[in-house]
Parts: structure tokens; C-alpha cells; sequence
């Protein structure tokens, strides 16, 4: 996964975990905010700054992430179908999940 040496950190939103570094994009569940702004996460769980690895209780003090907000969006579309065998009960629904695309752009 990483290096010793690489700068990393574990961020919590949209009640899941995330492990991001500097540079990457990612898909993430939807965030207020307009294409081009920018966007801070404050918990912060792990943070690896080339060797030092920090691991909160349950988040690291004084750590934060910041991104830019590239794309709002909404994701593939997921079938859900219902099946009573016998019963000739059948159900098809769809959902697509809104999502934010953002790019890491510091960790400190």
C-alpha cells in the first residue's frame, strides 16, 4: 500500500473511512459545495507524515485534510429487485446514489 516515507492520512465522512494522500481523487458520499471549492475534513483518524504515524483517540488533535471539490454528481444506477418464489410477487426498483468527486490537496 505505502511507502515509509509517504504522507497519508485516514479521514471519516459520510460515515465512512478513507485513505487519502496528497494528489488523489476520490468518490466520495455527497457534500455541500459547488464545483472549484474547497473543503475541509476535521476528523482525522491516522495521519503517516514520512515515518510519524499519529492514530487518534478517536481522532488525531489539530489534523486536518483539505480538497477541492471537482464534480458533483450521481453514480451508476443499482438494481433492486424483489422475489416471492410461488407467490408471483416480483418488484424492480432502481437507485443512483448522489456522490462528490474531490482531490486532496494538503494534509497537515
Amino acid at each position: 500500500m505505502a511507502k515509509d516515507t509517504d504522507k497519508y492520512a485516514v479521514i471519516e465522512t459520510g460515515g465512512q473511512q478513507y485513505a487519502v494522500r496528497e494528489g488523489e481523487v476520490h468518490k466520495i458520499a455527497k457534500l455541500e459545495g459547488e464545483a472549484g471549492s474547497k473543503v475541509e475534513f476535521d476528523k482525522v483518524l491516522l495521519v503517516n507524515d514520512g515515518g510519524t504515524v499519529k492514530v487518534g483517540k478517536p481522532t488525531v488533535e489539530n489534523a486536518k485534510v483539505t480538497a477541492e471539490v471537482l464534480e458533483q454528481t450521481r453514480d451508476k444506477k443499482i438494481t433492486v429487485f424483489k422475489f416471492k418464489r410461488r407467490k408471483k410477487y416480483r418488484k424492480k426498483t432502481g437507485h443512483r446514489q448522489d456522490v462528490t468527486y474531490i482531490k486532496i490537496t494538503n494534509i497537515a
